[in-house]
Order: C-alpha cells, then sequence, then structure tokens
C-alpha cells in the first residue's frame, strides 16, 4: 500500500519506482487527519482548499485508494494498514518525516515534485563551502543541468539575468494591468461538502481559523491546475516579466502565475511549467525577459528553497540572529487589516484575509519588511506566514521567513535585510498617494510607518550593518539625519498599535 500525503497529489507521485517497490497497481492510501487542523490556527481559505484537492484527489482515484478520516495520522494508518507494509515518498517537512520515520513497516522513497535530487544539491552545495550560497549560482547550474534556456553551454540571448528588465513600476494611472484575468475554477459538490463540514468543526469548537473562506480561487484538481498553466502562458506569460515586482491596489494578481498552491499540492510538476513557459518563448508567444523571471521563480527560487530546508537542517527555524523577540500583536494575528491606517500594509492585510493570497513583493517589503522593522520574533512570523498562506508549508517559508523576509540567519541565505522605506513602495506602487502617511516623513503625523522604521532599524543594527558592504552606506546615512533621537523615541512609542 502506497501512501499519498496531501500535498502529495498529482500524477508525478504514482509513476512507478523500484525504490519503494511502488507499481501502477498498487493499493493506494490517503489519510485526512483532524489533528494538522486543530495544532494550528490555519486560514479558512487554506483549510478549505487542502481538504478539497484531497477529496477531489480520492474521488478520482476511486477503488484503488482507501480514503481514511481519522484524528491522526497515527490512528488511520492503524485502522486499516496495521502490519501491513506501507511505501511513502520523502515528505515534505521534518515533523512528518519524522512521523513516518517512527512507524513500523513504512519504507520511505525519494522525493519527487522538484527538479533536484536532495543529494546532488548537497554535493553541490558542500563544494561551495556550505555556508555562503547564493540562488544566482544554484540558478544557474540548474539550467545549466536541466537545459532550461540554453543555447549549448550558454544562455538564450546571452544574459543569465534579466532581472534589470523586470524591475518595472506599474504603468502610470492605471488601476489593473491591462491582461486577462487569471483562471478561476468553479466549486462543485466536493467544495459544498468540505465548506459543511470546516463550519461544523468549527460550530463544535473543534478547530478555529483565521481569514475568510469565499469561493475557491485555486485549482484543486490536476485539469484545473493544468488549466491554469495554460491560461497563464497564453494570456498572462508575456506582461509578467517587467511587472513582476509592481503593486497596484486594485489588482492584487498583477500578471502573476497563481500557480504556487497547485505546485506545493503536487498538482503540478515544475519541470511541466518551466517547459511550458519555455515553449512559449522558442515559438514566439512570450518574450524572453517574463520567460526567464518565471523560470528563475520556479527553477530558481523555489528549487533553491526547499534543497536549503534540507540541507540548513531543522535548528535552522531557529535562527535569531538579530535577536528580535517581540510578539505579533492581536491585530496582525487576527489580519484585522481594517484597524490599519497606512495603505499598503491595510491592502497586503485584507488580501491576505480575503485570499489568502499575495504575491511576493507585498510579502516580503510590506508584510515581511513591517515584521523586520519592529523586531518581531522570526519564529512568529514564519508561523503565521505558514498558516495564513494557501501556498504556505513548512518548507516554503522557514528559508523564505527565516532567512530572506527577516534575516534572522544573520546572511547565510541573502547578502542582506530585505527592507526599505516609504520610497520603494510610492516608487512600485499606486498605494502611497491617497495615504494618511507621507513616504518621504520620518516624523510627525503623517510620518511613514515603514520610513521611520527603515532609519530605526538600521540604527538598532547599526554595529552590525555597518560591516555589511551592501548595507555600510545607508548605515552611514544615519550620520546626516537631524532628527534621528526624534525617530527613536517616535519608534520606542510606537508599540503594538495599528500604523
Amino acid at each position: 500500500m502506497h501512501w499519498l500525503f496531501g500535498d502529495q497529489l498529482g500524477p508525478h507521485f504514482l509513476l512507478p519506482s523500484e525504490d519503494i517497490g511502488l507499481t501502477r497497481d498498487t493499493p493506494l492510501l490517503m489519510i485526512e487527519a483532524r489533528s494538522v487542523f486543530r495544532r494550528r490556527r490555519f486560514h479558512r481559505a487554506k483549510a478549505h482548499l487542502v481538504l478539497s484537492a484531497m477529496r477531489h484527489r480520492a474521488a478520482e482515484l476511486g477503488d484503488r485508494v482507501t480514503y481514511v478520516r481519522a484524528d491522526t495520522y497515527r490512528e488511520g494508518l492503524a485502522r486499516v494498514a496495521a502490519g501491513a507494509e506501507v511505501t511513502v515518498h520523502h515528505p515534505t517537512s521534518y515533523a512528518a518525516l519524522r512521523l513516518v520515520r517512527s512507524l513500523p513497516d513504512v519504507a520511505v522513497g525519494p522525493a519527487r515534485g522538484f527538479l533536484v535530487p536532495t543529494a546532488d544539491f548537497t554535493t553541490w552545495a558542500d563544494g561551495h563551502g556550505g555556508r555562503r550560497l547564493r540562488q544566482e549560482d544554484f540558478y544557474r547550474w540548474v539550467r545549466r543541468g536541466h537545459d532550461l534556456l540554453m543555447d549549448g553551454d550558454q544562455p538564450v540571448g546571452g544574459r543569465w539575468n534579466l532581472d534589470h528588465d523586470n524591475r518595472r513600476p506599474p504603468p502610470r494611472g492605471a488601476a489593473v494591468l491591462p491582461v486577462a484575468a487569471p483562471y478561476r475554477p468553479r466549486e462543485d459538490a466536493v467544495d459544498d461538502e468540505v465548506r459543511h463540514d470546516l463550519d461544523l468543526w468549527e460550530k463544535d469548537g473543534d478547530v478555529s481559523f483565521v481569514g475568510r473562506d469565499g469561493p475557491r480561487l485555486f485549482p484543486a484538481t490536476r485539469a484545473e491546475a493544468r488549466t491554469a498553466l495554460r491560461h497563464f502562458v497564453e494570456h498572462r506569460l508575456g506582461a509578467f516579466g517587467p511587472f513582476e515586482d509592481a503593486m497596484l491596489a486594485a489588482d492584487p494578481a498583477m500578471s502573476h502565475s497563481l500557480l504556487s498552491s497547485s505546485l506545493n499540492l503536487g498538482l503540478l510538476d515544475p519541470a511541466e511549467c518551466v517547459e511550458s513557459a519555455e515553449a512559449a518563448w522558442r515559438a514566439g508567444r512570450a518574450p524572453l525577459n517574463s520567460v526567464e523571471g518565471f523560470v528563475r521563480q520556479i527553477a530558481g527560487w523555489r528549487e533553491y528553497v526547499w534543497q536549503l530546508y534540507w540541507y540548513f537542517g531543522e535548528d535552522y527555524r531557529h535562527s535569531n540572529a538579530l535577536r528580535h523577540f517581540a510578539p505579533l500583536p492581536d491585530w496582525w494575528s487576527d489580519l484585522d487589516a481594517d484597524d490599519v491606517r497606512a495603505r499598503c500594509l491595510r491592502t497586503a492585510l485584507a488580501q491576505v484575509r480575503d485570499t489568502g493570497w499575495t504575491h511576493h513583493i507585498p510579502r516580503l517589503m510590506i508584510l515581511g519588511g513591517y515584521a523586520l522593522q519592529r523586531g518581531w520574533d522570526p519564529a512568529a512570523v514564519t508561523d503565521w506566514f505558514h498558516r495564513c498562506f494557501v501556498d504556505g508549508y513548512d518548507w516554503v517559508m522557514v528559508p523564505n521567513v527565516v532567512g530572506m523576509s527577516q534575516y534572522a540567519d544573520g546572511g547565510r541565505m541573502t547578502t542582506k535585510p530585505y527592507t526599505s522605506g516609504g520610497a520603494y513602495v510610492n516608487r512600485m506602487s499606486d498605494l502611497c498617494g491617497p495615504c494618511v502617511h507621507r513616504p518621504g516623513d520620518r516624523t510627525g503625523a503623517h510620518a511613514c510607518p515603514y520610513t521611520a522604521g527603515y532609519w530605526a532599524f538600521l540604527d538598532r543594527h547599526r554595529s552590525l550593518l555597518e560591516r555589511n558592504h551592501r548595507t555600510a552606506r545607508a548605515v552611514r546615512g544615519l550620520d546626516r539625519l537631524a532628527d534621528l533621537d526624534e525617530v527613536r523615541r517616535q519608534e520606542g512609542a510606537r508599540g503594538d498599535t495599528p500604523p
């Protein structure tokens, strides 16, 4: 019997495997464990998506699968497979891996759903010294190894990195990008059943959620995910590159693919995504800068994050190089966007509340940036991102938040902290104009919390950041601030009040 976790739902998890004796006729097992939702206060839309995807997959597999609803994985396994030999592909978290390794008669096979075997990455990383690893080097290695956007041994177009072409602000005066709307699935009877069950669990006090569960916005089946991929490549990929870092208040999706949840549920394989994009470029249906930006997100960043999660080890999640220990305020934990006056933060937090998703720049520069500037505990911030995003899993959020967003690893993953003042948000969005705060004001009634927070952050960590060649110049700017004492007083008095 072969056990499928809820993020192993695509056909590539059922391909025959000599490692674990998986054949096309092997009986299958899926376990829906309610304890998963009891342990954390997940976003309601995320719980809905995961359960919908699992139940849809079980319906597709028919009599081949035994679908068990149990309190825990152990209980479900004991109910139907006690004493039987069970196989499973390598899970996607340390907790799940410990679980399957602790169970008798369970054989663990290699991971699927990623481009690079972990042993190959380990060899590559060890060859680079193991500590100061850089995504750009890894990305080029993956492209060579998988022949992605290559012309012989050189990148097509002569450049590996087209970021210079992909950092444009939104079109002036545009409320939305002039591209086709993203693909959205239609709910069905399975979704009705899931919503009924979640309502019942909440009513019984068994679980508690945050956020809103409106109509399901993301694919829950392989067919839906394939349709979403085709729609993106045909109608949205062309505009993706130039505006991938831009933000518009009325257009949360911009030209992003919205495929992350499908990839992380295992409904799509990364190879088919990047190959589809490359095929569009070679057919003249998409510009190279957009295709390279999309390939970089999947074959570069997503793959890199997965590999670092395992390479850095389980203790990496406890990194706290900046010694940040402040707790998350209730308004943040409860996604109470309506109490926030800062328009950029209110918009991003509302998008998370309403959909369980926002794209990578609001995550990094607005949500993550605010948490970093306020000195919140990186472990709590990581847990919040894990719970509140439909595409959030432990392997996704530990490197992304601990390393990239909160700089809690002291530079093992990135060369500098990623945070900015209001000028960046003003340049890359339409969010600042109607805001009660002014991006150029550090102090006073209209002081931008990001501008003031940026300088307060640099001041607080001056001794560390002045030794970093990428932040030393910014730190020296502190000496030119005549109002630095007022910034310190103002930000020290901010407390947990929404900005």
